[in-house]
């Protein structure tokens, strides 16, 4: 990293957005840091605003900050605010146009927005004129009304037609962030940190408190954005490189810089919701499952493939994958067949996967997986992120480059050739009470019903001899059988396993034609009571 100018840094520290604005639209409580003047923007420059912010006490935002018909502002008054397209930025100049998110309601902590251009920077700077008003709101409660920043926006893009601007990526609350493949629907979210996720003292939300967008040209295919992040913990400067496509891509950059010491760092978190699916549907509802995510994907450093189906447990469940310079690791949506959800509104067939490909050394550390109990589809439940070995300490800093690829990833010409085998793939699980059916069962005993297809199985010759190798912890394998379906090229292992304690029954298979694996490793975790219904 070059090292600016001493004078530089200070002429950025010292130069704060209350500067840029009039005095009346600066939060009472914005530090005093971030809006260069004279200085050319670059993330190097960016990064080390941030280090030195990291120096400073942490100021939290406070909703008191807010002018009360902000602060006061009920959810579904904040949805019915909308930006108005015709007043959308760079509108007719460049392919990407750019909307804010208005503040109210859960949204009240401010954003900042500036633009790049020529590697200055200017405030992007919103009034009521650029939003629509409607029911319950009262339109004429807002004119000139000038906000003292916005919630976080969202890019459009000639995504699947040339004659329409399709909503491509949102940023919006705390980190998190949204993007979209040629025909998906909004699913899965990304952050930008998770910190302390799932312990006992309880989870920090690190936020996006300033964006840097570059005007892109009039014939861009990408866009590039750079976050400020802040938070009681650290700060960090973030970099995405956003190209739009049938996957749409992000490569991203995160240099953190922390106040204090982290006991549980996530790095490039996924956040998504799973109800149930074949497995667990102890739902009285009409569709056949429920989610924007059924897996979670690994491929290791030797390009092994670990597939591990997602669960909704009655407990709070942690899972944890052990692994050094994973080659990628997301969570997926690998179902696209309509007929197996049924829901014409939600059409979660569409719901993108998210797949992480990490850049450079990440050394030793682990993919983490938690499950979240729910009775609603409303809530998302499942968070995926990698935790380093070495949790970091206060004075610290580290940098992680990644990729981030949203969409249907999976299709056969987009894997990723170069780091894996020709291995079958999971297509099925199915669940229910182990034993003969037809058959009084025996309630602890569960029947696991696993289909792969694809890869070398389909190229297997005829009376080929393929072999399921299974594991099991803390629990007993009763009976196990191995079939092709069939004509087809899809293999169904069956396992009955009971469980032998109070802890998760952990369960991996994979199958096998000699010494040749010939399918990816299917992962499971069942406990106890998973199996009853909601009343």
């Amino acid at each position: 990293m070059t090292r600016p100018t001493i004078k530089i840094i200070l002429a950025w520290i010292l130069i704060s957005f209350s500067a840029c604005l009039p005095a009346s639209s600066a939060p009472a409580g914005a530090q005093k840091i971030i809006a260069p003047a004279d200085a050319p923007f670059t993330f190097d420059l960016l990064s080390q605003v941030m280090e030195s912010r990291a120096q400073a006490p942490y100021q939290a935002p406070s909703r008191d900050e807010l002018p009360e018909k902000l602060s006061s502002m009920t959810y579904d008054e904040h949805r019915a605010i909308r930006h108005n397209p015709e007043r959308a930025y760079w509108k007719d100049q460049t392919p990407f146009e750019m909307q804010a998110f208005h503040l109210g309601g859960i949204f009240w902590e401010t954003v900042r927005l500036y633009e790049i251009s020529n590697k200055k920077v200017k405030p992007v700077g919103f009034t009521s004129d650029d939003f629509i008003y409607r029911p319950p709101l009262n339109p004429t409660d807002f004119e000139d009304f000038t906000m003292p920043g916005v919630a976080g926006f969202r890019l459009a893009y000639p995504l699947n037609t040339d004659e329409y601007k399709d909503e491509l990526v949102s940023f919006i609350g705390a980190s998190y962030f949204r993007a979209l493949g040629q025909g998906s629907l909004y699913g899965l979210s990304a952050r930008g940190l998770a910190v302390n996720t799932a312990t006992k003292s309880g989870e920090e939300f690190p936020r996006f408190t300033d964006f840097y967008i570059e005007t892109p040209k009039p014939d861009a295919q990408d866009v590039t954005v750079y976050a400020a992040m802040d938070s009681k913990s650290l700060t960090g400067a973030f970099k995405f490189v956003i190209t739009p496509g049938p996957d749409t891509v992000m490569d991203v950059t995160a240099r953190l810089y922390f106040r204090n010491d982290v006991a549980r760092l996530g790095v490039a978190p996924l956040t998504s919701m799973y109800l149930y699916s074949d497995t667990n549907h102890r739902f009285d509802d009409y569709r056949g499952r429920v989610h924007d995510s059924d897996g979670l994907k690994i491929i290791r450093e030797n390009g092994d493939v670990l597939w591990r189906n997602l669960n909704n447990p009655q407990k709070l469940a942690n899972s944890y994958f052990a692994e050094t310079n994973p080659k990628a690791f997301g969570l997926m949506q690998r179902n696209r067949n309509f007929d197996m959800y049924q829901d014409a509104e939600a059409h979660y067939e569409r719901r993108p996967s998210l797949l992480v490909e990490p850049i450079g050394d990440w050394g030793k550390g682990h993919v983490s997986l938690v499950e979240i109990p729910t009775d609603l589809e409303i809530n998302d439940n499942i968070v995926a992120f990698w935790t380093p070995a070495v949790a970091p300490k206060a004075g610290e800093s580290r940098e992680y480059a990644y990729r981030l690829s949203w969409g249907d990833v999976e299709r056969p010409e987009q894997e990723i050739e170069e780091y894996t085998e020709n291995y079958a793939q999971v297509i099925g699980l199915r669940g229910g009470m182990g034993g003969v059916s037809g058959t009084a069962g025996i309630t602890k005993l569960r029947k696991f019903v696993v289909d792969f297809e694809g890869g070398y199985l389909s190229a297997l010759p005829e009376g080929s001899d393929v072999k399921s190798v299974i594991n099991i912890s803390r629990g007993d394998l009763v009976s196990t059988s191995l079939s092709r379906i069939g004509d087809s090229n899809v293999w169904r292992l069956v396992v009955d396993a009971q469980p032998n304690s109070q802890a998760p029954m952990e369960l991996n298979a994979y199958l096998k034609n000699g010494e040749k694996r010939l399918s990816e490793v299917w992962l499971y975790q069942w406990r106890s009571g998973d199996e009853k219904r909601h009343e």
